[in-house]
């Protein structure tokens, strides 16, 4: 029997998944966070060394192991993740890939198509049937990068302040920043996020209340979910035309909590723009988690059957 082990590694946990190549899930576990950047490569690898041997209970070594990866940006942190794993002797072969694979897989009916995750950050992959790739660099605004929720709430309070302090047009979403945190003005909340008294990652949940801003009317944060419609629909496009696919129907996976949400005004701003630049694209909104993405990699790697592949759908 052919043992693989699945890991989807995120800034938030990290999740294993141990199956066999009939697609049947034998153990599973959840640790900390996988985060390189901060605490390093060893004590990252640390962290999936950890969820195998003793959350998920596997002290053998499996035939396989994919890991799709937060972190893994740039293929020579792969390739550098994968050479450290591959030291821990849990697995007689590694591949290591950055976490956006993951969306695609789970989602896509086959191992190529395009991803967009809009999430807290945006990025975006593409594979194409003979294998070939296309992706960004997605380190934030230095590679170009505009959105998801972090850039969509810090927007919402850049325009929030402005319009309260004058320098900005007036706008609803001034309101929406002082009613969620419950402040007298805009200028509290942004001392606040200063100051640490709030951290900086709660703006994100403003988001929701953007859209709902939005779909009300206000002409600033229309402008705001227009210009995510377009960056979303960029990305996807742009991957298309660099795997030679915008004549061929394509699956484009769409993933992370913004587009999960399936907000009626973005959707249909999305119904637009793919309509006019990518109109044989089939998009697809991610059912399964990202796991099931890196198991079902797992089995593509191993050759596994579709039976296999639809048993371990059937169980995510």
């Amino acid at each position: 029997m052919v043992n693989v082990l699945a890991v989807d590694g995120g800034n938030s946990k990290t999740d294993v998944v141990l199956l066999n190549e009939l697609g049947e899930i034998l153990a599973r576990g959840r640790g900390g966070p996988f985060v390189p950047q901060s605490e390093g490569v060893g004590p990252a690898a640390d962290v999936i060394e950890s969820v195998v041997r003793q959350a998920v209970g596997f002290t053998g070594q499996a035939d396989h192991l994919v890991a799709f990866l937060a972190g893994a940006d740039l293929p020579e942190e792969e390739q550098a993740i994968e050479a450290e794993i591959s030291g821990r002797a849990l697995a007689r072969d590694v591949v290591v890939r950055n976490d956006t694979f993951a969306l695609l897989r789970s989602g896509a009916s086959g191992p190529w198509g395009v991803a967009v995750v809009c999430g807290a950050g945006i990025n975006a992959v593409g594979v194409s049937p003979t294998g070939r790739i296309a992706r960004f660099l997605s380190l934030g605004a230095i590679s170009g990068d505009w959105g998801g929720g972090l850039g969509l709430s810090a927007e919402t309070l850049w325009y929030a302040i402005r319009a309260e302090d004058g320098r900005g047009a007036p706008t609803e979403l001034a309101k929406l920043v002082k009613s969620h945190f419950g402040a007298g003005t805009v200028e509290q909340v942004v001392i606040d996020v200063h100051l640490g008294a709030l951290e900086r990652e709660r703006l994100l949940e403003l988001t929701p209340g953007l859209f709902k801003v939005a779909a009300g009317g206000d002409e600033i944060a229309l402008g705001l979910v227009s210009r995510m419609a377009d960056e979303i629909a960029t990305m996807a496009e742009v991957c298309l035309a660099r795997l030679d696919l915008l004549g061929t129907p394509t699956e484009v996976v769409l993933g992370g909590g913004v587009l999960r949400a399936r907000d009626p005004l973005l959707t249909a701003l999305l119904d637009e723009r793919f309509a006019a630049r990518a109109p044989l694209a089939e998009r697809v909104v991610a059912e399964l988690p990202p796991i099931a993405g890196a198991a079902l990699s797992a089995l593509d790697h191993i050759g596994a059957g579709e039976d296999a592949k639809a048993r371990l759908r059937r169980r995510f």
